[in-house]
């Protein structure tokens, strides 16, 4: 790959769904060079959920739907509404016909090969000998990869027909029969693409013998685009959202209330993606910080706007920059005897491992441990089943609770804990349970579901608002 100093630049399904906005104000600015930027996308917004399952709600797809069917109807109609969302989506984002039939044609191709591909497997596991559970890693996969081919695909379109010379590099492995590496395949992606004249348009799945699915499951976007911009040696990584990177929700505390982050580092990026604010994946982040490669958060839609900055740098001050807040499911095993006893731990540990469960914080004294995860409580009680058949005298008790998080790079010196706790006294608001670690960047508050919300408004107006009008005489708009 030919290059200059690039960005490598990511955006979001929501923000794909609006990418003819984007056009004038992201992709083709007035005055500037198109070019030396890579850009790997997501599949439009609801196609993932649609094809694997809703990741809020947890209702399947087609994915789901096909593990679990009898016959092909229920999962091949699933397809069909894949199709239509599909060209739903390229139809609000194009407007030349003949940029729409060729969509349409891209969409049936891959939709009818995949239908054909599931049919064969189906009728290939009916036969004694294999097992339609060996292969569903794999069909996970294929169908991942449907969403990101066709948003990538559309967008190079688009471009096209704006004038740009977009190329369309498709990672996804269609009818790719060779076995390659997530680094072999980014490198034959890009082999002869020259990104001072050239606007790759990069899917955000790659097929590897690795499994992007299998080690990210749904942040596998991220992690292409942040290997993508090691490999090639990017001057930075940016992601565009739908929002800026703030001090709070705005709709929680008021846009008035609220202030852009500006600047902060990996360890904040970290904590906000344990806290499930999804700024970067963990995975991707690491990749970026150990390239030594600086992340910028934007609102795609404020393209004047520099957003926010993530690299290495310490703070120049103390001082909270984000209060936020994630429910969690409450896992508590006490047992009278565990004092003095090794193994507990342990063995909740592997069992939150084998089922995938994403675990937010955790606490323990002599005889109790508590782990607050974050998974459907479907998936904690598969959990709880196996600690109770290997602890039979033990209380294993599951609640539904929030954990409100209080993050900055350095919190050292604020005595944030006092007054945070002091903000919820305030109103009203009794803790459940309250911790802060010795890396002085998050307090966590754990409080019920329902008071999760009024906590973050105190404890934003106590932590951050106050500071602001203090420093500037009123808080600091986000941009």
């Amino acid at each position: 790959m030919t290059s200059n100093a690039h960005t490598v630049e990511k955006i979001g399904g929501t923000s794909m769904s609006r990418s003819n906005e984007l056009l004038r104000s992201l992709f083709l600015k007035e005055g500037e060079d198109p070019y030396n930027r890579i850009f790997v996308v997501s599949a439009y917004g609801g196609i993932t959920d649609l094809l694997l399952e809703n990741k809020k709600t947890g209702e399947p797809g087609v994915y789901a739907r096909f593990s679990t069917a009898s016959n092909d109807l229920e999962w091949s109609e699933a397809l069909n509404n894949v199709m239509t969302a599909m060209n739903e989506a390229h139809r609000k984002v194009l407007d030349a016909s003949a940029d729409i039939r060729e969509a349409d044609d891209f969409v049936r191709e891959r939709i009818e090969g995949a239908r054909s591909c599931l049919i064969d497997l189906q009728r290939l596991c009916s036969y004694g000998h294999f097992r339609l559970s060996q292969h569903m890693g794999i069909i996970r996969e294929l169908l991942s990869g449907l969403g990101e081919s066709h948003s990538a695909y559309v967008t190079t379109l688009l471009l096209r027909r704006a004038g740009a010379n977009a190329r369309f590099v498709d990672l996804s492995g269609w009818r790719d029969e060779r076995e390659v590496t997530l680094e072999e395949r980014f490198e034959q992606g890009m082999r002869d693409v020259d990104v001072t004249c050239e606007l790759p348009i990069v899917t955000g799945y790659a097929q590897c013998t690795e499994g992007l699915m299998s080690l990210y499951d749904r942040g596998y976007s991220e992690v292409t685009f942040s290997r993508i911009a090691a490999q090639t040696g990017a001057s930075e990584a940016i992601i565009h959202k739908e929002f800026h990177l703030s001090s709070a929700d705005p709709k929680l505390v008021g846009l008035e209330n609220v202030r852009k982050l500006g600047h902060t580092n990996y360890d904040v990026a970290d904590q906000l993606s344990n806290m499930g604010m999804e700024a970067i994946h963990p995975s991707a982040a690491k990749t970026l910080r150990q390239s030594n490669i600086p992340l910028r958060v934007t609102n795609a839609f404020e393209p004047a706007d520099p957003g926010t900055l993530i690299d290495d740098a310490p703070a120049d001050e103390s001082q909270v920059e984000i209060v936020t807040a994630l429910d969690v499911v409450a896992l508590e095993v006490f047992e009278q005897d565990m004092v003095g006893v090794k193994g507990y731990d342990a063995t909740i540990l592997q069992s939150l491992t084998r089922h995938r469960v994403s675990i937010v914080a955790k606490s323990s004294n002599a005889n109790a441990i508590t782990h607050y995860v974050d998974a459907p409580l479907k998936r904690v009680r598969r959990v709880e089943n196996d600690i109770t058949s290997e602890y039979a005298t033990a209380s294993v008790t599951a609640r539904g609770l929030s954990v409100v998080a209080v993050i900055g790079r350095d919190l050292t010196g604020l005595k944030a804990l006092g007054r945070g706790l002091a903000a919820l006294d305030e109103e009203g608001i009794a803790p459940i349970a309250v911790q802060q670690g010795p890396r002085n960047v998050d307090i966590q508050f754990v409080t019920t579901r329902e008071d999760a919300d009024a906590a973050v408004r105190a404890l934003h107006k106590a932590l951050i608002g106050e500071e602001m009008s203090e420093k500037n005489g009123k808080p600091r708009l986000v941009a």
